[in-house]
């Protein structure tokens, strides 16, 4: 660069000095230019627009100038592959890469383009690698293999298998084969020249054709990718009978040269084994073995005579070379093997190719002499002199032809123009190799003079309807906006902007300016909005820029973010609801209502009640949508008198979403007002209190009073036995008196609560109904013993609490 304009001062202050120098300066730049390369990697299948390398920061230049000195980049043969942005520097790929598909034939791939400046002429060379990704996995040609071996072949024989295809490279392609488990065979990995690895079955242990005619084993090819891709295919073993000679061929390897414009049914080579066995055993059939798709699509073996000749097209561009393994087998089963190595020739069968890089399809009349116009390269790929090359332009235009290097060529004007005079050119190149019979190829090129900006962008549809569901993620993309433009270059790029309406609070999205991606910034709520529209407007970057609108209606989804809420009973109570229920309440007796309410819509606020947890679960019922709490049948006297549910209420969102609430319900037949507002306003039992303490108070309780019922028996008893007793002691019952509902006598009430789900119970001792003795008793002696009856059921009274 210091060079370059060192040599344009000169230049200025010596005008007068002859073209010869200045076209001298030219190729000094131009040869400088080409002096520098830049080397990137990139693995395949990377989507599109994906991050190449940024231009201007490995140039060390300011990504201003890139477009002040017209940067742009063109990849070497037809397609363009890459793209690379004058705003920012960044190279980027247009489309996905598949290294398979670009060089299919190649271990690596290398991608090469040039960055061209202008002002000053300045060229740069630049490599892309596209690293191999393990996509394919190994292929069989075939799913099932057939080997005939004769049962007399020895332990330790070997028969070569059909080996798999995999299109990927490097520790991706096929690295190993295996086999299935059997008592017969072993398998053996061989190497070819070439490095690619093919299997060998290896008899292990005789055979017996009358003990098993067939066998059937899976072999698995496995590549070396991680996570590693893997292809089957079936061997079939047929076991043959005795055959005492294999066939034999007269060479192991047959070499041929061919040219690769070879017509149709030339004989290649014929290969020859010969089997000394008469009869059957002695006839040989031939057939390809262990050799590509390829190869067999281009060369067809005779199985009678072994003769081997072209039906495909052969291209020395393509392929170098073709080897083939030949198998010959005889009627018994045995066979043998030789290679035939086909080198193809190259002959001068390609035309040049002209691959247009870069062309500027409209320039202004004011355009100045030697301004780059296109700019292409020449190939062919035949090698030698047929692969040497020479362009010219034909006709008298104002355009000539500049070399540059890698056989780029660059269109120039060479004179003024006047479009008055001539408002198009067309511009034909002819490319001409210098083979024996020379080819030749041509390109015309279409030159317009001038444009305008007269179209305005058009959108696709006139109103774009977009849905989205309720809770989604920020800066979530919902769809896109497309909008064309009929003219070219600039005024064809169409921005993408949202219209702000006075009066309206700016919606919570965005549209992408290049693209029309629409983005809703931050997350929705469908209970808050359900839908609203903005504006689009699409500008194109002529001067001055043309524009066009479109209405964008969004749509918001609903979804199930909201648990059902319980009203009745109310949540916010602090205490368990609780509701009075008689005890002669019949079957099919409304206790309570449960009503909740979500907040979704849709099946999303469709909710159904169901009975959780109960302390009888036989007792009650909810219904499924109505949420009413009834008895499924009457009450028994044994029933608990405090009753616990806990009703669980589901929507039908998915996934559901459920909330609970618990009732307290208390058994009221046969209480007075006064008991009733005692247990009210008794506190509730502490639900994690030990259920043992509570069983073992109650047990206590029960076997005070019968001890005490015995012991009273006892006095009495003996009391009558004495004759000198004159007066008479009350009578006490044999046995404590049961109810009909199988319950504890009448003198004592107890109040038993159990919960279900938990260990915890509740037991309490109330009050005696009447008193222990009857009222004929002595005084004093009835005092006494009234007295000492009360402590004990006081100290009971005390024990139950």
């Amino acid at each position: 660069g210091w060079l370059f304009w060192r040599v344009m001062a000169c230049v200025r202050q010596s005008r007068g000095r002859k073209r010869q120098v200045i076209l001298f300066i030219l190729c000094v730049c131009v040869c400088q230019s080409g002096a520098e390369t830049l080397r990137y990697s990139l693995a395949e299948e990377m989507e599109r627009d994906s991050f190449v390398a940024n231009i201007a920061n490995d140039l060390g230049i300011a990504p201003s100038q890139l477009a002040a000195r017209k940067a742009r980049i063109v990849s070497e043969g037809n397609e363009q592959l890459f793209r690379l942005n004058q705003n920012t520097g960044v190279l980027t790929v247009k489309e996905s890469l598949d290294r398979e598909e670009i060089c299919p034939q190649s271990d690596t791939c290398t991608l090469f383009f040039k960055i061209f400046f202008e002002n000053p002429l300045q060229l740069i060379r630049g490599e892309v690698e596209v690293c191999d990704m393990n996509d394919n996995s190994p292929v069989f040609p075939e799913k099932e293999m057939v080997l005939e071996i004769l049962e007399t072949a020895p332990p330790g024989s070997r028969f070569p298998l059909e080996s798999a295809q995999d299109k990927d490279v490097g520790s991706n392609s096929l690295q190993n084969y295996s086999l299935g488990a059997n008592s017969h065979f072993s398998l053996a990995l061989r190497t070819r020249k070439g490095g690619a690895k093919y299997a060998e079955l290896v008899l292990e242990q005789q055979l017996d054709h009358e003990e098993q005619p067939e066998l059937s084993l899976f072999l698995i090819a496995t590549d070396g990718g991680s996570p590693p891709r893997s292809g089957t295919a079936q061997v079939r073993i047929v076991v043959m009978d005795a055959n005492d000679n294999t066939p034999v061929f007269g060479r192991e390897i047959y070499e041929v040269r061919l040219a690769e414009n070879s017509p149709q049914e030339q004989l290649v080579v014929r290969v020859v084994a010969v089997d000394p066995d008469e009869g059957p055993n002695g006839k040989v059939r031939y057939t390809f073995t262990q050799t590509s798709e390829r190869s067999r699509q281009i060369f067809k073996l005779n199985p009678a005579s072994g003769e081997i000749r072209v039906v495909g097209n052969l291209d020395f561009e393509e392929a170098k070379n073709h080897e083939m393994m030949v198998k010959a087998t005889d009627s018994g089963g045995l066979s043998a093997h030789c290679k035939v190595q086909v080198e193809v020739l190259d002959v001068n069968d390609n035309a040049p190719e002209i691959v247009l890089t870069s062309l500027t399809a409209s320039i202004p009349e004011d355009t100045q002499p030697c301004t780059v116009v296109a700019l292409f390269s020449v190939r062919d790929q035949d090698s030698g002199d047929n692969g040497r090359m020479e362009c010219s332009i034909d006709g008298d235009l104002p355009f000539s032809l500049t070399p540059t290097f890698d056989n780029y060529y660059e269109l120039r004007t060479n004179a003024a123009l006047d479009r008055e005079r001539m408002a198009e050119y067309n511009i034909t190149i002819t490319a001409m190799d210098w083979g024996t019979t020379r080819l030749s190829s041509q390109e015309s090129i279409f030159v317009q003079i001038s444009d305008v900006n007269d179209n305005p962008p058009q959108f696709t549809q006139e109103v774009y309807t977009m849905s989205v569901t309720e809770n989604n993620s920020p800066m979530l993309r919902i769809g896109s906006v497309n909008a064309t433009d009929a003219d070219a270059g600039k005024n064809a790029r169409v921005n993408y902007t949202l219209v702000r309406q006075e009066g309206k609070e700016q919606p919570d999205m965005s549209v992408n300016s290049e693209s029309g991606d629409v983005y809703i910034l931050h997350p929705l709520d469908y209970e808050e909005v359900r839908a609203f529209e903005v504006k689009v407007c699409a500008a194109d970057s002529g001067s001055p820029p043309l524009s066009t609108q479109a209405v964008l209606r969004v749509v918001v989804r609903d979804e199930n973010d909201n648990a059902p809420v319980v009203l009745h009973p109310s949540p916010d109570s602090s205490t368990v609801a609780g509701e009075l229920v008689p005890r002669w309440a019949h079957a099919g007796y409304l206790v309570a209502k449960v009503v909740a309410v979500d907040a979704d819509a849709g099946q999303n606020a469709w909710l159904s009640y169901e009975l959780a947890k109960a302390t009888e679960p036989g007792l009650f019922h909810v219904g499924l949508h109505s949420g009413e709490v009834r008895t499924v049948r009457a009450m028994a006297e044994h029933e608990a008198p405090q009753q616990r549910l806990v009703v669980l209420v589901r929507d039908r969102g998915q996934p559901p979403r459920s909330t609970t609430t618990t009732l307290s319900i208390t058994l009221v037949d046969g209480f007075s007002d006064a008991h009733l507002r005692l247990s009210e306003e008794a506190p509730a039992a502490d639900p994690d209190g030990p259920l043992t303490l509570y069983l073992i108070a109650c047990l206590a309780c029960v076997s005070a009073v019968f001890l005490a019922t015995v012991v009273a028996v006892v006095v009495v008893k003996v009391r009558r036995a004495r004759p000198s007793e004159a007066e008479t002691l009350p009578t006490f019952p044999k046995s404590a008196t049961e109810s009909t509902a199988g319950s504890l006598p009448r003198s004592y009430m107890y109040d038993v609560c159990f919960t279900t789900g938990t260990i915890n119970s509740e037991f309490q001792f109330l009050r005696p109904l009447f008193h222990c003795f009857p009222a004929g008793l002595p005084p004093s002696q009835g005092e006494q013993q009234s007295s000492a009856c009360l402590q004990e059921v006081s100290n009971l009274g005390e024990e139950g609490n």
